[in-house]
């Protein structure tokens, strides 16, 4: 029954997703039902029974008239366009996986690169006649680490650029694709959660170390100069959590927003139609990467003026906005 199941959401995945179109496929769907259960108490074997329903139900131009819905099947010829496989799937989601693990090391890396300069210039409460070597050697730590993370995005880039396809080319998931991605992205929430809340938490409680050790009597320039460090350092986990975090659930959400929404195929599973379509590509583009963006200021603003009394502004301010577009020019 499954491969019928899959055989018939494949038939209708890329009419229009309309009341006619559904109440077609429930009735469809129940003859080649009963005609199944009917070849089995025949005695017919599995592959037999399968091959008959497909063979008698498996022409939608010949039963378009009879369901209704020829008016559609006829002004809506197939567009062209691929399949993509469970394991071209699962091959991409693999490649994603990776290259978010990489993209949010290089953006902690970058997070942490201010620390050299900040832990060297430090030292020089220790060690004051060497203090031209020690600021070199936190700017030379620094670049390093930028290029390490430069190098890092990089490689993820041309890593995922075999997958460019997938924008440039029409292509579709079958049924049993996309209950496999939106089953495994549904699995995946949970921890996707819990990255998301430690690495807020981590940004939030970034400043503690900084008011600890500046209230410490014990070398007192050495902890005062150095503090700011240690807030660099945790808010590079938290950030590194959030990024990699983000970036696999978006692999799983790219692959089922393949189908178009307007269509049978774009509605399989909630996860595919949860997403507002935006007017343009430019502003979709830009609303993808709004809230990270936000978050990035945040930070920045935050930890530059450590004015956090009145940094929270931000917040209301990107909802009011973010609200504003996604009802103003989405579809």
């Amino acid at each position: 029954m499954e491969t019928i199941r899959n055989y018939l959401e494949t038939m209708f995945l890329k009419l229009p997703n309309t009341p006619e179109v559904y109440k077609a496929k429930n009735e469809l769907w129940q003859m080649m039902e009963d005609k199944y259960t009917e070849l089995k108490e025949e005695g017919k074997s599995e592959n037999e029974a399968v091959g008959i329903v497909i063979s008698e139900f498996g022409n939608l131009d010949e039963l378009a008239n009879d369901l209704g819905i020829s008016q559609f099947v006829e002004s809506q010829p197939m567009p062209q366009g691929k399949t993509l496989s469970l394991d071209q799937a699962k091959s991409y989601l693999a490649d994603a996986g990776k290259s978010a693990y990489r993209t949010a090391l290089g953006v902690m890396l970058c997070v942490l690169s201010v620390c050299g300069p900040i832990f060297f210039d430090a030292f020089t409460a220790f060690y004051p006649q060497k203090e031209n070597l020690l600021d070199a050697c936190g700017v030379s730590i620094m670049f390093v680490l930028i290029g390490i993370a430069v190098g890092l995005f990089i490689y993820s880039s041309v890593q995922m650029n075999h997958w460019n396809y997938l924008k440039k080319e029409p292509f579709v998931t079958d049924f049993s694709t996309t209950e496999y991605l939106h089953r495994e992205m549904e699995h995946y929430k949970s921890t996707y959660a819990l990255l998301l809340t430690i690495g807020i938490i981590l940004c939030i409680l970034s400043v503690i170390p900084s008011i600890i050790l500046d209230g410490l009597d014990i070398y007192v320039t050495f902890w005062s100069n150095a503090s700011g460090g240690f807030v660099f350092i945790l808010v590079a986990i938290g950030v590194f959590l959030i990024v990699m975090a983000s970036t696999k659930l978006s692999s799983y959400k790219t692959l089922l927003h393949l189908n178009q929404q307007d269509t049978v195929g774009g509605n399989y599973v909630p996860s595919q139609t949860n997403e507002p379509q935006y007017m343009n590509q430019t502003i979709a583009a830009i609303m993808s990467v709004y809230w990270p963006t936000v978050t990035c200021l945040y930070l920045i603003w935050s930890f530059l003026t450590f004015d956090f009394w009145i940094s929270w502004i931000i917040w209301p301010i990107a909802a009011i906005i973010h609200t504003l577009i996604k009802n103003l020019l989405r579809k």
